[in-house]
Order: C-alpha cells, then structure tokens, then sequence
C-alpha cells in the first residue's frame, strides 16, 4: 500500500462539491480551517488537515482527521477490540514518545508567533504519552510521518485483509461521519 497519494495526483473537486462532501463525511459543519491532505483518485477526501487554532481562537490539537468511511470503519474495528490497550502494551514508549514530539511540534510551528491565548497540547490526537486514538495516528501514518501506532494499525488492517489503497476509488459518501478521534463524538476536525 502506498503510504499517502499527493493532492495533486488525485481529481481536483470544485470547492461547493468538496465542502458538501466534507460535511457529509463528518456529519456537520467544520468548526475551523482545513485542507484535504489526502485523497482518493476520484477526489474523496481520506485525511483532513486541520488549522491548529479554531477561528474561536479554541485550539484544535487533532492535525490529521481520517475521513474516509471504509478506512474510518476498519480501524474503529480495530479500536473496539482492544486495539489501543494493544498497540500501547506492543509499542516502544520511547519511539512512541518521540512520535508525540514531533507531531506536537509539527502543528504548533503553524501558530502564528506571538500567539497569546490558548495552544493545542499534546501530540496525535491531542495526547501527551500513551496511545488514545488509533484514527489519529493512522491518519499521521498515511501523510508520511514516522508513527509506529500508525504503522502497527496498517499491519494490522493488512493481516485482516482490510489494507487501504487510496487510489481505489470508493463510495465516500455512504459512510457514517466520521468520528473524533478516541471519542466517538462527530465534534472536531476542522
């Protein structure tokens, strides 16, 4: 499985037609600022990037929201089955802890300096140690981070004949939204 599919390989939507998209996806409108990072060839929407602050001024720790419904559904499997207890009890902590770091300082290289109210906190899925979401660090995972709770969620999907390829293009909007990474809420991204 290819690890992410450029935005600019894939069908570029009209903006109406990917916003709709989107809301369908989630379940709602988007609370702040996002592009879509990754995409099906057809267009779909499978990542979200989401602006680190909410036009509120709210931080917005979640960086990478997986939208796609049959990637969504698949590691929510997963996740129902004990995956985070898992993944938690299989990673390095030292390796997940840096994973942590970086993503953390990814999104908060975005606030603009000089920023004085409330930060995002925390790394993938607003988390400071520990695994909370596996949908947040897949999502990671699939725009090309070093995340090893993304890479262990891709061998997993893959040893139950459930590995992702973006490019197949899939009937995006049949899925349920989207949920919150470690919440089951449809409240977040974006």
């Amino acid at each position: 499985m290819s690890p992410a599919i450029p935005v600019a390989f894939a069908v570029t939507l009209p903006a109406e037609v990917e916003r709709e998209l989107v809301i369908r996806l989630l379940g709602r409108h988007p609370k702040g600022g996002y592009t879509v990072g990754l995409r099906r060839l057809d267009g779909s929407p499978v990542i979200l990037v989401n602006d680190p602050l909410l036009p509120s001024g709210e931080p917005m720790p979640t960086r990478y929201w997986l939208v796609d419904p049959a990637m969504v559904r698949a590691v929510s499997r997963i996740e129902s089955a004990g995956g985070v207890n898992r993944a938690e009890a299989e990673i390095d902590p030292a390796e997940l802890a840096a994973a942590h770091a970086r993503y953390g300082a990814e999104r908060d290289a975005l606030i603009v300096s000089g920023h004085t109210g409330p930060r995002p906190h925390g790394g993938v899925g607003g988390t400071r140690m520990g695994v909370k979401c596996l949908h947040a660090h897949y999502a990671n995972h699939l725009m090309g981070a070093d995340d090893p709770v993304g890479r262990w969620v891709a061998r997993h999907l893959a040893a139950a004949g459930q590995a992702f390829d973006p490019a197949h293009p899939g009937p995006a909007s049949e899925a349920a939204p989207a949920t919150e990474p470690g919440t089951g809420a449809t409240e977040g991204p974006a």
